[in-house]
């Protein structure tokens, strides 16, 4: 006689719960690119066993549960160290967090309750598993992070990242795991026949990325300052930090393109006035062109917008720098991060706790579609920090003259975490979607130079105060994806919803 506790629905639940966990290890610095495709078929089987769409419902909440506890376990870092929060209360937040995630979860594994009976099950699914997948990066200011796309930055399906982005590999993985659940379950195999060539023969797709190689290459300098965070905004030591960054970057000078992190400059750019001149002249002085992360700030109307701008020579044949205040050739960071960079409800949350009154947490938001910066005749297309993961972003500022993709950040706020890791392999993707090479510069690494095809070239470990230095090769042409983007997926898995609808739903009501 089986025990009790074996049969239990909460084992159950215990199990999915470490099963979501586990996938965890699919991302960075684990890389296990196989993880996704096995846990979200235990999901799967788990659910085509399930008695009705409320059961369905707990299974997926907490698989999904797991997989956002393990995989953001690194968000209570901030909010304990910086947010003045006891580990107990940032533990519980980081759940809170991880429990509205694992709502998308739960509402695909109602989508497998619903169409559980159809042959075309893993099709209806993964259309499904790509709408809910975008309305979490939309939702509440969104956050995409552990999409299951990001897994395969070294793995097989990386090739289908130029034609259908990361969200297409997404719904690729969910494809093969609900087929492969049809096949432990049920024994339907004829679907995974259509499967198995979505990754064999995603090596083949090479050719059709759509973007080339360049004999053109850049000379780049990418400055990871390690600033505590404890001590980045300190008036005290605006001065010294500062004079850290010159002293880094002044073997440099006469590198065609220098990139400091986001706030690197740790005054407001009013304030930094003077200072920014002189940089912006002894950069043109040596035909060199800057790029770094500064607060802009409003005193008339209180107004700051979390920036980056150009310093030094705007074109190649400039015989001067180009800075002037409140110069067009800047970019201001539209999608903030709740609590850290913007605080909803503002009066009635700021008195409650330290975490929503951390520095520099009230930014005004730039606009959606922004010039790309131009700096010594090349153009940038940048985002800041949380904004990498964005890839309808990056897409709607990509143009046909965008040369180079940037991203700075400051993961100092994540401490030696699995977060700065994930944020790298994020960027990864954007370079292997777009066709271009991208610069990520951070205050405290992980600080790299990455490939078109999404490589690593070189990179500064974390913690560490050094300059990177490459030659980055440039590439022209445009991917499907930079061209498209997720519409004629979005398109189509709609449709799918619809028609799968329309054919299961009439039979589940006649019963």
């Amino acid at each position: 006689m089986k025990k009790a506790w074996l049969t239990s629905p909460w084992t159950l639940r215990l199990l999915l719960l470490l099963t979501g966990a586990l996938t965890t290890f699919a991302y960075a610095p684990f890389h296990l690119t196989i993880v996704p495709v096995i846990t979200v078929a235990a999901l799967c089987v788990a659910v085509l066993r399930a008695t009705g769409w409320q059961q369905a419902f707990w299974l997926g909440f907490y698989w999904g549960l797991g997989w956002f506890g393990a995989g953001i376990n690194w968000v209570h870092i901030p909010i304990e160290q910086f947010g003045g929060v006891p580990l107990v209360f940032s533990l519980g937040l980081m759940l809170l967090l991880s429990a509205y995630l694992a709502l998308f979860p739960a509402m695909a594994a109602c989508l497998i309750a619903l169409f559980k009976s159809s042959k075309a099950l893993p099709v209806y699914l993964a259309a499904g598993w790509l709408l809910l997948e975008t309305l979490r990066s939309w939702l509440l200011t969104g956050f995409p992070w552990l999409s299951l796309g990001y897994s395969q930055t070294d793995g097989l399906l990386r090739y289908w990242a130029p034609l259908i982005g990361e969200t297409g590999i997404s719904m690729v993985i969910v494809l093969t795991a609900a087929a492969l659940a049809l096949w432990l379950q049920r024994r339907q195999w004829k679907s995974l026949l259509f499967i198995i060539p979505l990754w064999l023969a995603a090596p083949l797709l090479q050719p059709l990325h759509g973007w080339s190689l360049t004999d053109h290459k850049l000379d780049v300098a990418l400055v990871q300052g390690n600033i505590k965070q404890e001590l980045r905004w300190d008036p005290a030591l605006e001065s010294s930090t500062i004079r850290h960054y010159m002293e880094l970057t002044e073997p440099h000078l006469g590198t065609t393109l220098i990139i400091w992190p986001e706030a690197a400059i740790p005054r407001v750019e009013i304030l930094a006035e003077p200072f920014l001149h002189e940089l912006d002249a002894l950069l043109a002085e040596y035909n060199s062109s800057l790029i770094t992360g500064i607060i802009d700030y409003n005193f008339y109307t209180d107004e700051a917008w979390n920036s980056l701008i150009t310093l030094g020579k705007r074109q190649q044949n400039d015989t001067a720098g180009h800075y002037q205040p409140g110069h067009a050739n800047r970019f201001e960071k539209h999608h903030l991060l709740p609590i850290g960079e913007f605080v909803p409800f503002e009066d009635l949350l700021r008195p409650l706790a330290p975490i929503f009154d951390l520095p520099m947490s009230s930014f005004s938001r730039g606009s959606y579609i922004q010039d790309n910066l131009l700096a010594n005749d090349y153009h940038v297309l940048p985002a800041i920090c949380f904004e990498i993961a964005f890839p309808r972003q990056i897409a709607a500022n990509f143009t046909a003259d965008s040369q180079l993709l940037l991203t700075v950040s400051n993961d100092a706020w994540f401490g030696d975490s699995i977060g700065p890791h994930q944020h790298l392999q994020i960027a990864r993707m954007r370079a292997l979607e777009f066709g271009r090479p991208l610069l990520r510069a951070t205050n405290n690494g992980i600080t790299a130079s990455i490939a078109a095809d999404g490589s690593v070239q070189q990179k500064i470990p974390q913690f560490t105060a050094a300059v990177l230095t490459d030659q980055v090769q440039l590439t022209t042409g445009r991917t499907p994806y930079s061209r498209y983007g997720d519409w004629p997926l979005l398109f189509v898995s709609f449709g799918l919803i619809i028609m799968a609808v329309k054919t299961t739903l009439p039979k589940k009501l006649a019963k």
